[in-house]
């Protein structure tokens, strides 16, 4: 029940060796109690950071980089809730937080949505009713919308200026209603989304087109648990799975040429193309036909056992999280 906030600093990423390697480890600054689990958090802006709970509680930490302390800066309690706000037992899960400053999105096992502002004491908009399934994740399309994943396989968008509580846009996974766990849009092209869940596949969509993925890729053995594009080479992403993976896909077209820096790639990726798109500059990620040496899979920590619950990326660096209750950071991401 009782869990900490922590913060870490990673050591000095402005001193790179000769090699390019970095100095210092990682060490501890400073942590805060936590009521309940840590389901998702983000960084508000530099000092702020955004915390949803498993008892249905939304709260924003305040890192006071002075003294090296955290405080509770603000919280939505019970912001997800299954019968009443005013039970005690009442709270649901707050699966997703994503933030857009001073925005803040979170979405619950109740299959709400609330948006909050960072300075405003109750939720500035609840669409109390807007899955009737779980909602697991949460991202921004643009400022003033959202996508949603659920459990019965479907990607909906929502627009925030809009006052109808229902999605302006509804995509679902063909056939089986696989439960989708996590989602994240291109950093440059909002129109392309992936989104990985329940049976390890990683699903591409073109929210411009159709309402079925434009590719489905064979990953993971087991669920995957978080999908990033690396937010400044998006032809990079990455995800991490339960099976104890995480697994770099580069689509960059000159893979064939560069050395692979890790050589136990994944295995091979059988690829289902549901639409053939006529472009004459595509993103490698919608490509209806992506040859052998366009796709490059690496299985970042081939020898490891536990899930792998969590990932983000920065510059150079990965940063993950293990059922090994340890914290890694690989610095040498495109070394």
């Amino acid at each position: 029940q009782d869990n900490r906030i922590s913060i870490w600093s990673a050591g000095d990423f402005g001193n790179a060796g000769l090699n390019g390697e970095y100095h210092g480890e990682p060490h501890f600054l400073c942590d805060i109690q936590h009521n309940g689990d840590v389901m998702d958090m983000q960084f508000l802006d530099q000092e702020r950071i955004v915390v949803a709970s498993s008892t249905g509680t939304v709260t924003i930490f305040r890192h006071h980089q002075n003294n090296q302390t955290l405080s509770d800066d603000h919280r939505w309690e019970k912001a997800h809730y299954h019968v009443d706000q005013d039970t005690s037992c009442g709270g649901a899960a707050c699966t997703g937080v994503v933030c857009n400053n001073p925005e803040i999105v979170t979405v619950g096992e109740d299959g709400r949505i609330n948006l909050f502002r960072a300075d405003q004491k109750d939720a500035v908009r609840t669409i109390d009713n807007a899955d009737s399934s779980t909602l697991h994740a949460v991202t921004f399309l643009r400022t003033t919308e959202i996508l949603t994943v659920n459990s019965i396989g479907q990607l909906k968008i929502w627009d925030l200026r809009q006052q109808r509580n229902e999605p302006s846009q509804i995509f679902s996974l063909a056939g089986d209603r696989v439960p989708l766990h996590c989602v994240d849009r291109h950093p440059n092209q909002q129109h392309i989304v992936a989104t990985g869940g329940q049976d390890g596949m990683l699903s591409i969509w073109d929210i411009r087109q159709g309402t079925m993925p434009v590719s489905l890729l064979n990953a993971h053995e087991a669920e995957m648990w978080e999908v990033h594009f690396h937010p400044s080479d998006p032809d990079h992403l990455f995800t991490c799975s339960e099976d104890g993976s995480l697994w770099h896909w580069d689509t960059s077209t000159n893979v064939s040429d560069k050395p692979s820096f890790l050589h136990q790639g994944g295995r091979s990726t059988a690829y289902l193309s549901h639409s053939t798109i006529n472009q004459s500059v595509v993103s490698a990620w919608l490509s209806s036909d992506p040859t052998k040496d366009r796709m490059e899979i690496t299985n970042l920590i081939p020898n490891q056992t536990l899930s792998v619950n969590s990932l983000d990326v920065l510059g150079p660096c990965l940063v993950y999280g293990t059922d090994a209750e340890a914290i890694y950071v690989n610095r040498q991401l495109f070394a």
